[in-house]
């Protein structure tokens, strides 16, 4: 029985650690997700809109690879790169569209 658990504790942690990925696009809200922010404009760059949609209309942080946003699980981090090409590293939940972050940065 011990030994059963055993392998089901390590093909869990190996599913888990498969499951990371990184992700590629450009940070913005769920208001604007397709990076234009042509229907709300609610500053004159496109970081101003996306901290004003955040800040002032209940948005959502989420990041847009030029065909799908993606929710974030983290909506701290994000704020500091709204509006630039970064890469997630984390777990995608494919049935909600939802990445389960485990770091942000740049892309250089």
């Amino acid at each position: 029985m011990t030994r059963v658990i055993l392998s089901l504790l390590a093909a869990a942690s190996l599913s888990a650690a498969q499951g990371k990925q990184t992700f590629t696009g450009t940070i913005t809200d769920n208001v604007c997700d397709d990076t234009t922010h042509a229907r709300m404009r609610m500053g004159p760059t496109d970081v101003d809109c996306t901290l004003a949609c955040i800040n002032a209309h209940g948005a959502t942080y989420v990041l847009y690879d030029g065909k799908t946003a993606y929710a974030l699980s983290d909506q701290q981090t994000p704020a500091k790169f709204a509006a630039q090409k970064v890469s997630v590293v984390g777990t995608l939940d494919a049935k909600t569209k939802t990445i389960r972050v485990d770091s942000i940065s740049p892309v250089k």
